[in-house]
């Protein structure tokens, strides 16, 4: 489904492989966040509890420079059968140029069949922001502590 004219749009590339499910990623919905994806498989593939593979798509992208392409999980999956992917959130850059893959891990203890074609992942595409850095003195660092009155690290403002 396209997005609305409300929406910023950009244009990707995209170049499907020899092995490509039918389907190229698309969103499902008009307000679908992201592009669903598909296992680029030939036969069904059983993942068993805690095993990690990496699936293939049949696409490579070209995503202009100052974008990134995320691969997220796809909630159905990750709740209802702990399929989810190993690095929570996976960062396609824009000079990546081979076939994506989804990172994919069974975090449940029941073994799962992935099918040929079946959505596996979802394409979130965003700018990126890129840093510089200015180096600051260990007084500035100090200082800055002062001001915000904060100690502790992990856990330290509690859970409520």
């Amino acid at each position: 489904m396209p997005a609305t004219l409300a929406q910023p749009i950009i244009r990707v590339g995209i170049h499907a492989l020899a092995h490509a499910p039918e389907h190229l990623p698309a969103y499902a919905t008009p307000g679908s966040a992201g592009m669903d994806v598909r296992a680029a498989i030939t036969e069904a593939m059983t993942i068993e509890p805690f095993a990690r593979h990496l699936i293939p798509t049949g696409f490579r992208l070209m995503i202009p420079e100052g974008y990134e392409c995320q691969i997220r999980p796809r909630s159905g999956l990750s709740i209802k059968h702990g399929i989810t992917l190993i690095n929570c959130i996976g960062t396609v850059d824009s000079d990546y140029r081979d076939e994506v893959k989804v990172p994919i891990v069974n975090l449940s203890q029941t073994a799962y069949t992935l099918e040929p074609g079946e959505r596996v992942a979802q394409l979130v595409f965003a700018p990126v922001t890129l840093a510089l850095w200015d180096a600051v003195s260990e007084h500035s660092v100090e200082s800055s502590k002062a001001l915000l009155q904060r100690t502790g690290g992990f856990g330290s403002t509690g859970k409520k």
